[in-house]
């Protein structure tokens, strides 16, 4: 049936639920798993803000942003080492996040989709809630939608 889930994650509590459905399903149906985390690129520089201490909070936004995914990820990866599911992570830097989520899934031949209907935590409100419900429509790999 599935093969290839992509399940988009935040490291929230609500997105902890995508990330045990997904690796449940992929475990019974012998699937694979990518777990992919978008991270808001940095700000744009204000008018008043000089280019070097622009530069400077690019580069603390760049490492805080990465890694914030990595540790999403690596407890991803750890839990889906525990259930013997093949798992892949990936994050990308982006403000528009349903195309993200849809480019991620066709790049890398994903056949479904595991999303929740709201997020919490630092970047739940952007990925999630009314993300999913504009996910409808924007691709069309089925998608499961848990809440």
């Amino acid at each position: 049936m599935f093969k290839h889930l992509l399940v988009p994650l935040d490291g929230s509590e609500l997105s902890e639920r995508a990330a045990e459905v997904s690796l449940e399903l992929a475990a019974r149906l012998g699937a694979k798993v990518t777990a992919f985390v978008v991270e808001p690129p940095a700000p744009l520089p204000t008018m008043s803000g000089s280019a070097a201490v622009y530069a400077r909070q690019s580069a603390q936004h760049e490492a805080r942003t990465a890694a914030h995914a990595e540790g999403v990820l690596g407890a991803f990866r750890e839990r889906a080492a525990a259930l013997g599911v093949a798992v892949e992570g990936h994050f990308a830097r982006s403000e528009g996040i349903e195309d993200a989520i849809v480019h991620a899934a066709a790049a890398r031949g994903c056949d479904l989709i595991v999303m929740v209907t709201h997020g919490r935590g630092l970047f739940g409100k952007l990925l999630f809630g009314s993300h999913t419900k504009n996910m409808i429509g924007r691709t069309e790999l089925p998608i499961l939608v848990l809440h």
